[in-house]
């Protein structure tokens, strides 16, 4: 590539460095002021950092943040098109930030644009730079953010204790808040330069999950399950190429991605702030509920029509349709690239899944999940249905599991004689003496 192709290049990739992502805080009082005021000083001095140490040609966005569009029309579009279009995602650490809704949807949006780039082998490095607002205690942060890691600033003790606000608004600090930032712009132009992620297309925000558990909710743990051949088990006029040595290896959108389609569901499913539990279905007993901790969980299947070749596998799916739970679904990934799928024999298979499974998919499709089970043709399609699947499934684990309370201590009833015992039955301590 010559001087004249990187010039045009550069021009071409007129995208924001970087998008700021952050709590906006509600106001106190009619006279308060903007509440953002010092993050939007915070916005300006990280662009004035990244054009100095970078060669973004005038006029090029070094960054994006949403406060002047978010009371005018199409800010959703708006926001959408800068997390589809930015090089890297800031997040600005706050325990508000953690319980906002649309900071999850920022960072789940963004976080699939990099499973996407690194399931098409586009992209390998993370985009993801963190910065903590204000102090929050690490142990507390979400699972789906946990693998993420924060970067601590030259300022040491002060940048963890006080955050970039404490920084900005302590006078005598002011010295470390130019160094923290500007260590802060230097991290966010290493990562554009070393994860090089590519553009991706504006998710519909409406849409978009949020990465953060709402608190006070219930189970977060998915069991995943893979019903798959592996290359010595699939038929020999069977194309072996989106198989492995075990199930899990398994990769039905060969043209879109270079990993197994297990590991990109598990990166997905924590995405959402879930745990996640793999297993091959040819390891599982199907007419016995999976032993786990603290019980059942709500489970996907994901399952190959050409698992049905093995006789012995299609009778134990059978045996799995007919012990699912409410709290199981089926996902059945049916690649539109894959001529195999669509011949003759694929149509029979895709038949006779319907007659192996007829409880899980017609319970899929009378909930709104046709997709999922009609034969998903896409990663991309595959991507926009997990989170559906995963939402419905944990709703009805919700609705129908029994609830398990762990037992407690057996305390005797107290006799009529004698309605107020005059020790604790347990330590034989009198409750009404002193100590």
């Amino acid at each position: 590539m010559d001087i004249g192709e990187r010039a045009q290049d550069r021009i071409l990739d007129n995208r924001p460095y970087f998008f700021l992502s952050y709590a906006h805080t509600p106001p106190w009082s009619a006279e308060s002021g903007d509440p953002d005021h010092w993050v939007r000083v915070l916005y300006n001095d990280l662009c004035s950092h990244i054009m100095a140490l970078t060669d973004l040609p005038a006029g090029s966005p070094a960054g994006f943040m949403d406060r002047e569009m978010r009371s005018g029309e199409g800010w959703p579009e708006k926001l959408s098109e800068n997390l589809a279009s930015c090089r890297v995602f800031v997040p600005l650490y706050s325990p508000r930030y953690f319980s906002s809704e649309m900071c999850g949807r920022e960072w789940y949006a963004f976080h699939e644009r990099m499973l996407h780039a690194k399931t098409a082998g586009t992209a390998t490095a993370s985009a993801i730079v963190p910065a903590l607002w204000t102090r929050v205690d690490m142990r507390e942060l979400p699972d789906s953010v946990r693998h993420i890691h924060v970067e601590h600033s030259s300022s040491g003790g002060r940048y963890l204790t006080n955050g970039i606000y404490g920084l900005i608004k302590l006078s005598r600090l002011h010295d470390e808040y130019d160094e923290t930032v500007f260590g802060l712009a230097e991290r966010i132009v290493q990562a554009a330069r070393e994860s090089r992620l590519p553009p991706g297309r504006p998710r519909d925000y409406e849409s978009t999950p949020s990465a953060f558990k709402p608190r006070g909710t219930g189970t977060r743990h998915i069991r995943l399950t893979v019903a798959a051949p592996t290359q010595d088990t699939v038929p020999e006029h069977r194309d072996a190429q989106p198989y492995g040595d075990d199930a899990l290896d398994w990769n039905p959108y060969l043209t879109e991605s270079t990993r197994a389609l297990s590991t990109h569901a598990e990166d997905l499913i924590r995405s959402l702030d879930y745990r996640v539990t793999v297993v091959a279905f040819d390891d599982e007993n199907p007419g016995e509920e999976p032993r786990a901790p603290g019980g059942p969980q709500p489970g996907i299947l994901l399952v190959d029509q050409w698992a049905l070749t093995d006789e012995e596998r299609r009778h134990r799916l059978k045996m799995f349709d007919a012990f699912a739970r409410p709290w199981v679904s089926a996902i059945v990934p049916r690649c539109r690239a894959d001529l195999q799928n669509h011949g003759d024999e694929g149509r029979r298979l895709a038949q006779e899944l319907e007659r192996v499974m007829p409880a899980v998919l017609e319970r899929a499709r009378h909930n709104d999940n046709r997709t999922a089970v009609n034969g998903v043709p896409t990663l991309k399609s595959f991507n926009r249905v997990l989170p559906e699947v995963v939402a419905y499934t944990t709703r009805q684990f919700l609705k129908n599991a029994e609830v398990r309370l762990p037992p407690g201590p057996h305390i005797p009833r107290p006799s009529l004689a004698d309605p107020y015992p005059s020790s604790d039955p347990d330590t034989g301590d009198d409750p009404g003496g002193e100590a």
